[in-house]
């Protein structure tokens, strides 16, 4: 039997990482944070965005769980979350093996 309280988890967690990547800003923000913790004034100075602006994607990528804000003084700093990546990337080789898998190499559906 199919658990399927923990499918419906992994489809909303899927769901909110999959908007957090669908934006153009929200990617160039990610780009930045993977070289490290950067702070709000300089990912405002890179992509060239109001601050509530940034605050909106922030929080989306906040909210998905792929990005962490840490208060220091008067901005705050970011940085990539390891486990909100891994969610994103387990999602996907899920399908990928489900779609692998024998019973749907015949074309079956349903």
């Amino acid at each position: 039997m199919k658990d399927t309280n923990n499918t419906g988890k992994m489809s909303k967690k899927a769901v909110a990482i999959f908007k957090a990547f669908s934006d153009d800003n929200r990617i160039q923000i990610v780009e930045l944070l993977k070289n490290g913790e950067t702070s709000a004034a300089k990912l405002l100075e890179e992509l060239l965005i109001t601050q509530p602006t940034l605050s909106h994607h922030m929080k989306i990528l906040c909210d998905a769980g792929l990005v962490l804000g840490r208060r220091n003084g008067r901005w705050t700093q970011y940085s990539l979350v390891s486990d909100g990546l891994d969610s994103a990337v387990e999602y996907l080789m899920a399908l990928k093996m489900a779609k692998d898998s024998p019973s749907m190499a015949g074309g079956e559906v349903g």
